[in-house]
């Protein structure tokens, strides 16, 4: 009998207990949370940060956008976006980051390696904006500036053959290695045995092109660029709109948010409130 009562007990016990919680956590905690959320200074966020044009929805301060038209290129009067790796661009499902890591330069038949994407990204921004659009260990057609060096006894030795993985056409990037002439990849070859050697070539140590005009961000989804970006961007603004490019560069400063609490992060341009003030100040003509 005082088995059985005992057993009864500590049931009645963790039966107490799940309910006391699942009232506590489930139930009373996010009724909190969502009280604490409608707060003034708050409930913006809580509700996505959504950015009305009159009493349209046109985005959300937290999520970037593209602005381009409908074969996916950039529209020329509106200051453009970072890229994104979330899905096909900015998608809040499917958010994320390429994960590919520096040592990824060598293309492969299913993707571009990140360095080639880097360089061909530059190359793009440099042509819309009309500025050298080159970058360290980047060729001047846009792909990763890599060699596959074959050395006389594996790792060490006179070089005897080198090849240009990144191009399968065209003209080398590089005419010859250590005296050794370069040669294009051939598709579907197998240059696992080739030593992989960057090349840095002559582009500046700074390139023009900011770093986040050719990079996605870790979650892909976001809705700043830098200031440098931002005023590399002005001039192309200014011309397709007809106006100065000082009201322009006023306008990037006046979008320009310093760090979070004045020591966290970078200081950024929201390009969606950007694009924004550009319409209500000066409609395209």
């Amino acid at each position: 009998m005082r088995t059985s009562n005992l057993f009864v007990a500590r049931h009645l016990a963790a039966a107490r207990a799940l309910l006391v919680f699942t009232v506590l956590l489930g139930v009373a905690y996010p009724l909190a949370l969502v009280g604490v959320a409608q707060l003034p200074g708050l409930n913006a966020k809580a509700e996505g940060s959504l950015v009305l044009d009159g009493d349209q929805v046109v985005g959300s301060r937290l999520i970037g956008q593209s602005f381009t038209d409908a074969d996916g290129d950039p529209l020329p009067a509106y200051f453009q976006s970072r890229p994104s790796a979330a899905g096909m661009g900015y998608d809040p499902t499917s958010t994320s980051a390429s994960n590919l890591g520096p040592e990824d330069v060598v293309d492969t038949p299913d993707r571009p390696s990140l360095l080639t994407q880097v360089c061909a990204r530059s190359r793009t921004v440099g042509e819309l904006e009309g500025v050298d659009g080159t970058r360290p260990y980047c060729t001047h057609d846009g792909v990763g500036a890599v060699l596959g060096v074959y050395y006389a006894h594996g790792l060490t030795g006179d070089v005897v053959r080198a090849v240009s993985l990144n191009q399968t056409t065209g003209t080398p990037f590089l005419r010859q290695y250590r005296g050794v002439p370069v040669e294009l990849a051939e598709l579907g070859a197998d240059y696992s045995d080739a030593v992989v050697v960057a090349i840095r070539g002559d582009a500046p140590d700074d390139p023009t092109v900011p770093a986040d005009a050719v990079t996605a961000s870790a979650s892909g989804l976001d809705p700043d660029i830098s200031p440098a970006y931002a005023r590399l961007q002005a001039p192309r603004v200014a011309r397709e709109r007809g106006i100065d490019v000082a009201e322009v560069q006023s306008l990037i400063e006046e979008n320009t948010h310093g760090r979070a609490l004045g020591l966290l992060g970078q200081a950024g341009v929201n390009v969606l409130e950007l694009n924004l003030a550009l319409d209500e100040r000066y409609p395209q003509p």
